[in-house]
């Protein structure tokens, strides 16, 4: 009943936001109906991701002061090791003064997670039972055309483990692959380029690592039983993430760190062009020379002023 009550309403949220985008698919020439439903699961998912940047802001925010906060967090540690009561105190003292969420880096995953279940049942019961299976705004024809589309000659509303079309079977390995390894990559970009060589060391980064290697296992175990429009997706939602993270760590990233370095060095570089001249593209500097002490004047003397110093020689 409690389930019920909170995935109906996204049931309507999802279907809304995928008939939208349908719509806009639906009227391009020469396009099937496979493509029409793959390209709006893709708008449905630059939709959510884009309601949900305030939520990335705020896990962005909370890893670097994480991050940042880590030599104080040891100090806490080594003070307070033995009464692990007191540790968890300081701890939270330490994160409500520096207001940093350590849960916040999992805000954007959890908010998915209703979204992605309301999609996977959406298609899954229109592949299922067609237009008997329709939820939210989809009406029985819809069902029916997510039942039958093909997409890259596999059906949209098919698992890997579900069908007997080898097509179906080579698209949904093609997409698990992509899905583990974008979401490896995204992982690995903010560990390799976006930690400070402490916090490497300390639980926070047992974490991530943890989660580095944990995360696509568990993504290839279950995205065998996720049908290709549930893949297609959680590929996008990963790309959006990477490319979201790069942008971040490239122009904002935590102090001490390699894309932090990196970062200097392109300012540094962008100063120096700053000071070229701009005549043909020329790359000659701009040098200012320090001025020159002004040349001292002699005092000018009356006549017999002149004829007294000579005559006192």
């Amino acid at each position: 009943m409690i389930g019920s009550a909170i995935m109906t309403p996204l049931y309507y949220a999802v279907s809304a936001i995928l008939l939208g985008w349908h719509w806009v698919f639906e009227h391009v020439p020469n396009l099937s109906d496979g493509w029409t439903w793959a390209l709006s699961i893709v708008g449905l998912t630059v939709t959510i991701r884009a309601l949900l940047i305030p939520l990335f802001v705020k896990q962005i925010k909370s890893s670097r002061n994480m991050q940042l906060l880590q030599p104080k967090i040891k100090e806490l540690q080594k003070k307070y090791g033995h009464d692990r009561e007191r540790l968890t105190q300081e701890q939270m003292k330490l994160w409500k003064e520096t207001g940093t969420n350590p849960f916040a880096s999992c805000l954007p995953l959890l908010a998915q997670m209703p979204i992605f279940f309301a999609l996977f049942r959406t298609i899954d019961q229109a592949a299922k039972n067609g237009a008997e299976g329709k939820k939210g705004f989809l009406s029985g024809a819809d069902a029916d055309s997510i039942q039958s589309a093909l997409w890259l000659g596999g059906k949209i509303s098919d698992t890997f483990m579900n069908t007997d079309h080898w097509e179906t079977r080579v698209v949904a390995i093609i997409l698990v692959v992509a899905m583990c390894a974008t979401q490896f990559l995204t992982q690995r970009q903010l560990m390799a380029k976006n930690m400070p060589e402490d916090a490497l060391t300390g639980p926070y980064a047992q974490q991530q690592k943890l989660l580095l290697y944990i995360l696509p296992f568990v993504f290839a175990i279950s995205g065998v039983i996720f049908p290709l429009g549930v893949l297609i997706y959680w590929v996008t939602s990963n790309l959006w993430t990477m490319g979201q993270q790069f942008y971040v760590i490239r122009n904002n990233p935590v102090p001490n760190t390699p894309a932090f370095r990196a970062k200097q060095l392109r300012d540094a570089a962008k100063g120096k062009d700053k000071k070229k001249d701009g005549t043909g593209g020329s790359s000659v500097e701009v040098v200012e020379e320090a001025p020159q002490p002004a040349r001292q004047q002699p005092k000018r003397q009356s006549r017999s002023q002149r004829t007294k110093k000579k005559g006192g020689r």
